[in-house]
């Protein structure tokens, strides 16, 4: 039984990129999925895509590198990539508590009433909710 389902895909990513695979399978859910979206919407992934497989309905993720450097494995688009409210510990903000993060460079993920959003999507909707991770 997974407790955190976002903190596994997360976490799937990660290791993804840190051995430089081209893609990642993540078991299927709306809420993943639609962060999968925002992500590639925002540049952090290349394309990500619904599945089926043996049954199972999964999402497929390509992920995306920047320019090899010199004799160094491939660099991945995304840096870090930070759980903030988590089962045990839920963190919830309001729309003048969503300060823009890393001078505009990260992105936080916020589930709001409307759907999951970025952090800046939810201020023009003058929206709070619960901060789910950031990105950069």
């Amino acid at each position: 039984m997974m407790v955190d389902p976002i903190t596994d895909m997360l976490n799937r990513i990660r290791n993804a990129q840190a051995v430089s695979k081209r893609t990642v399978i993540i078991p299927f859910s709306k809420l993943k999925f639609q962060i999968s979206k925002i992500l590639e919407k925002e540049g952090f992934i290349q394309k990500t895509d619904k599945k089926r497989r043996r049954r199972k309905k999964v999402i497929e993720i390509w992920l995306k590198y920047n320019q090899e450097k010199e004799g160094l494995s491939k660099i991945g688009a995304i840096t870090e990539l930070k759980r903030i409210s988590k089962p045990g510990r839920r963190v919830y903000s309001g729309v003048k508590d969503l300060k823009r993060f890393r001078k505009g460079l990260g992105v936080v993920i916020v589930s709001t009433p409307k759907g999951v959003m970025t952090d800046k999507d939810a201020r023009k909707q003058n929206l709070g909710g619960e901060v789910l991770f950031e990105v950069w």
